[in-house]
């Protein structure tokens, strides 16, 4: 199956837009299948605006996150692969998701889910 990484971060990007708020995506940027401007990446990671006031030509795809932004008055092009993107949060109130290592994980060999045992359900009235 496809990563959930990529569908989560556009159905966040739409949540903080549609509540007035400034979506930002923490990015690693050691890892491969990143472009960004080295001078502003901080401890191996970069934040970046992702509004459609502070980008140009967003596209938000299955495999990466690009764009147009400027840093310092220059028209930098940005790529950032999905296993690279950290987090997805609204600049307002920190509301949003962090991704882990193990998002990104294929399932066991053979294709088949571990047996988490018989799913126990329960009336509540």
């Amino acid at each position: 199956m496809n990563s959930t990484r990529p569908y989560l971060i556009r159905a966040f990007y739409q949540w903080i837009v549609d509540n007035d708020c400034t979506p930002y995506v923490v990015v690693d940027a050691e890892k491969p299948g990143v472009s960004v401007p080295e001078q502003h990446v901080e401890d191996g990671k970069i934040v970046l605006n992702v509004s459609h006031r502070a980008v140009q030509k967003l596209n938000i795809d299955n495999e990466a996150i690009e764009f147009v932004a400027r840093f310092s008055g220059v028209s930098t092009p940005i790529y950032a692969a999905m296993p690279a993107i950290i987090a997805i949060y609204a600049k307002e109130n920190g509301r949003g998701m962090v991704f882990t290592e193990d998002d990104e994980e294929d399932p066991p060999s053979g294709g088949t889910p571990p047996d988490r045992g018989k799913p126990v359900l329960k009336v509540v009235k």
